[in-house]
C-alpha cells in the first residue's frame, strides 16, 4: 500500500468532499477518489491532515517502453507526456497526459463546499489537464487521478478532493467507448496557503510513479 500524508482536506458530507490522506495506487482503480461515499446524513467535518515530512514510498518505477515519460521528467505546460495507464486489476493501456493550464481561483469559489475555517485564507488553483487514449484498450469508465499542484518552491500544495460536481473544476470518469484517439479533460484542485504563495506547477504520480518521483509540468 502506498501511504502518503501530503495534506488533504475533507468533510464527511455525501457528494462534496472526501479525505485523501492515504492513497493506495495498487488497489484503488479510481485514481484516488473514494469509491464508497460516506453514509447520508453525516455532517461532522474532519480535521485537515497535516503535511508530512516523511519521504515518499520507495520503489517508484519508471515508465517503461520507448517514448514513454520517465520518473523525474519535466514537461512544459501544454506538452503531452506519453505514459502507461492502469485502472483496477484488468484495464491497462497507454495515454497522453497533458497539463493544459494552472488557473488561480478566488477564495469565494470554495463557499459551496462549506469548509469554513478549514480553508480560511487559502486560495484555490485549478490544475486542468487532458487525457488522450493512445493505446489499443478501451478505457471506458476509468478515472485518471493522482495529479497535484506544487508551490513555487517545489513543495506540494494542499489537495482538495471533491466528490460530486464542482463547476469551477469539473472532472469525470472516462466515458463509454473511450478508445484510441478519444480525448477528455479533467481538473484537480490545489490550495495555496495564502494569496502571497502561488501554485506554479503540477505533478502526476500515479502508477508506475510515486509521490515526489513522478512527472511534472511547469
Amino acid at each position: 500500500m502506498r501511504r502518503t500524508t501530503y495534506g488533504a482536506i475533507g468533510v464527511a458530507v455525501v457528494g462534496v468532499l472526501a479525505l485523501s490522506g492515504c492513497q493506495n495506487n495498487d488497489d484503488k482503480g479510481d485514481g484516488g477518489k473514494a469509491s464508497n461515499p460516506p453514509a447520508a446524513g453525516s455532517s461532522q467535518p474532519s480535521q485537515p491532515a497535516q503535511p508530512s515530512a516523511s519521504a515518499p514510498a520507495q520503489g517508484g518505477g519508471t515508465a517503461g517502453g520507448a517514448g514513454m515519460a520517465q520518473a523525474g521528467q519535466s514537461f512544459k505546460i501544454g506538452e503531452a507526456a506519453q505514459i502507461p495507464f492502469s485502472y483496477g486489476t484488468t484495464t491497462k493501456g497507454t495515454i497522453a497526459l497533458t497539463v493544459t493550464s494552472i488557473d488561480q481561483g478566488q477564495p469565494g469559489d470554495l463557499a459551496p463546499l462549506k469548509l469554513g475555517d478549514q480553508v480560511k485564507g487559502k486560495v484555490p488553483y485549478y490544475v486542468r489537464y487532458s487525457i488522450k487514449n493512445t493505446g489499443t484498450t478501451d478505457l471506458a469508465y476509468a478515472s485518471v487521478g493522482h495529479i497535484k499542484g506544487l508551490l513555487g518552491d517545489g513543495t506540494a500544495a494542499q489537495d482538495l478532493m471533491v466528490i460530486g460536481s464542482f463547476d469551477k473544476c469539473p472532472s469525470d470518469s472516462l466515458p463509454k467507448g473511450f478508445t484510441n484517439g478519444h480525448t477528455q479533460t479533467g481538473c484537480a484542485v490545489a490550495l495555496a496557503p495564502s494569496a502571497a504563495t502561488k501554485v506554479t506547477s503540477a505533478e502526476y504520480w500515479g502508477d508506475p510513479f510515486t509521490l515526489g518521483k513522478g512527472i511534472t509540468w511547469k
